[in-house]
């Protein structure tokens, strides 16, 4: 690998689905990105249902995206620039390695 790439994973709210992919979209690579659906666990019931403190956990959706160290920075400015407040939780782990099997 001659540049070197980032995973990039986004925990967000289902209603803001349409519109990540939208963002993610403006910034695909050539491996794409993929989205599923999640529970978050989390010891605090901030904007939980009643349902969801009595289960202990709360639907998500989770965005999945290689990217470039070059585009990293920009990717991460533009989710902080439409998506503030939004509760979305990221985290951003180097890439060792890739490919198709």
């Amino acid at each position: 690998m001659n540049h070197k790439e980032y995973l990039i994973t986004l925990n967000a709210p289902p209603s803001l689905e349409e519109a990540i992919v939208d963002c993610l979209l403006t910034f695909e690579s050539e491996h794409g990105f993929s989205s599923f659906a999640v529970y978050a666990h989390d010891h605090r019931n901030e904007g939980l249902s009643l349902a969801e403190q009595v289960s202990g956990r709360q639907k998500k959706l989770r965005f999945q995206m290689y990217v470039e160290e070059a585009v990293l920075s920009d990717l991460l400015a533009r989710l902080r620039q439409e998506f503030s407040g939004a509760g979305i939780r990221y985290w951003v782990m180097p890439v060792v390695d890739n490919g198709t099997i």
